[in-house]
């Protein structure tokens, strides 16, 4: 009896446990397992420098997993996948569902192509704890609001499905490798000069890096996460978002461990941590829903917005040189580790688009090419949340101070002395506002302010007026 074999196409899935499309593949018979480099996506959502350099990281350990069977190919799915079932006579593949509206077009697409010639082709949820469409209001309506999305929508619908174990069995299909098939080195995800040395020793990419990292926060930060996780000089988050980007780790993993941790008792740590999933899952659900979210105004008035185009200021604000210490400081983070803190994410969207009138797509974009977590849902609805534009959005007029915001969370000053070290050895007092200090204490700091560290780029007060000023304007229209 000849054993079936499938195609088990990699994605946004690059894990051996909790995969179910590589379960059910197992469960069914022998594998070849895929991973295809799609040419084919939008020009703004080719990922950027630092998820190449993490893709060559996951694959390489996601094909270690797969004892060096991982097939990689480049090009359009939409003519690769059906190719390739014909040129190794396989009828059916299996593959994880992606919820961006190009990959759910490309997707519908091809199973199409599959169905039509007679073939199979299944998949499954792998990446959310609630499919989008299972979420709706009273109306039959998606929710736009987040709070009644989460507790209403999906802490009242069925619970998630409980994370797989890794097959017992793969089986690989025997075939021969051709010159037609590519190396992970062959994808060309590496740069040609290493400016990811600070990205390299902030993680460890794979199903192995993420499985660590969610163990390190159960035992060193869950429980008091709702404490400590706006100040961002304390290990106090997970650190989970660029292992779930990847799919390395599943939210259902995830979910179960903290609850296989903690019990179903209260404990507000982890509830405020589950509901940061929740927020994953709303912001998926939005991009799901409505197509345009992660490229347009979801607030229409927001079109009118009169946005400021100046390549100078943006540039300080991309190398974190605005003379705003926690705004560098979250910069310099950014463009060092492929990482910001959530908080500081606010404060320095919020300088941008309203201190100084800059588009939320500008940085939208300059985060994806910067993050290690450059998701497409979480980064839009966290821009379009900060801009005011977006579903539950901030109230435009809620301008971060952050002056305040460093006096707040960073009270002694750790975080922008880690990052902009050249402030390191001024008082707390003037850390967040050196331009306050007086000659005296810069002297004796060793600073010197347009030199040293750039003064300020911006008044805070009077770009705050401006800001509300031109809100105040397209209230109306």
């Amino acid at each position: 009896m000849t054993v079936p074999t499938s195609i088990v196409w990699f994605r946004q899935d690059l894990r051996v446990k909790d995969n179910p499309a590589l379960n059910a593949a197992c469960d069914f018979g022998n594998i070849v397992p895929v991973y295809i480099d799609d040419t084919r996506l939008p020009a703004s959502r080719i990922p950027g420098g630092v998820s190449k350099w993490w893709l060559h990281q996951s694959l390489t350990a996601l094909n270690k997993r797969l004892n060096e069977h991982l097939i990689i190919l480049a090009g359009d799915p939409r003519v690769l996948i059906p190719a390739l079932m014909d040129a190794l006579s396989i009828d059916h593949i299996f593959w994880n569902r992606c919820y961006e509206p190009w990959n759910i077009q490309r997707d519908i697409a091809i199973k199409k192509t599959i169905l039509d010639s007679g073939k199979t082709a299944k998949s499954f949820n792998a990446s959310l704890l609630w499919e989008p469409w299972d979420i709706q209001n009273k109306s039959g309506l998606p929710y736009k609001v987040f709070t009644p999305f989460y507790r209403k929508g999906c802490l009242q619908a069925a619970s998630p499905r409980y994370p797989q174990a890794a097959p017992p069995r793969i089986t690989y299909a025997n075939m021969e490798k051709s010159h037609k098939y590519l190396s992970i080195d062959e994808l060309d995800y590496l740069p040609k000069i290493n400016w990811y040395d600070g990205i390299a020793k902030t993680w460890q990419p794979g199903e192995e890096g993420a499985a660590s990292r969610l163990a390190t926060f159960i035992e060193d930060a869950a429980a008091e996460y709702k404490a400590n996780r706006d100040f961002p000089s304390v290990p106090g988050t997970s650190m989970l978002s660029a292992h779930l980007h990847a799919g390395e780790i599943s939210p259902h993993q995830i979910w179960y461990a903290l609850k296989g941790a903690f019990g179903d008792g209260e404990n507000t740590g982890i509830d405020t941590f589950l509901s940061e999933l929740g927020w994953r899952e709303f912001a998926h659900h939005l991009v799901y829903h409505f197509p345009d979210f992660s490229e347009k105004n979801f607030n229409q008035k927001f079109d009118q917005f009169p946005w400021r185009s100046d390549d100078a200021d943006f540039d300080k604000w991309k190398t974190g040189m605005t003379g705003i210490p926690i705004v560098d400081a979250g910069m310099r983070e950014l463009w060092h580790t492929g990482f910001m803190h959530n908080r500081v994410r606010m404060v320095v969207g919020s300088f941008l688009v309203k201190n100084l009138l800059m588009d939320w797509r500008k940085g939208e974009a300059w985060f994806w090419d910067c993050l290690a977590d450059a998701d497409v849902a979480n980064n839009t609805a966290g821009w379009q949340w900060i801009a005011g534009s977006g579903a539950d959005a901030s109230p435009y007029f809620r301008v971060f101070n952050p002056v305040l915001q460093g006096e707040k969370f960073d009270k002694e000053g750790a975080y922008v002395s880690q990052w902009c070290p050249e402030l390191k050895n001024l008082p707390a007092k003037y850390i967040h506002k050196p331009w306050e200090a007086s000659k005296a204490v810069l002297e004796d700091a060793g600073i010197r302010l347009g030199e040293d560290y750039p003064l300020p780029m911006v008044d805070l007060k009077v770009t705050r007026e401006r800001a509300l000023q031109a809100f105040n304007e397209i209230k109306g229209k």
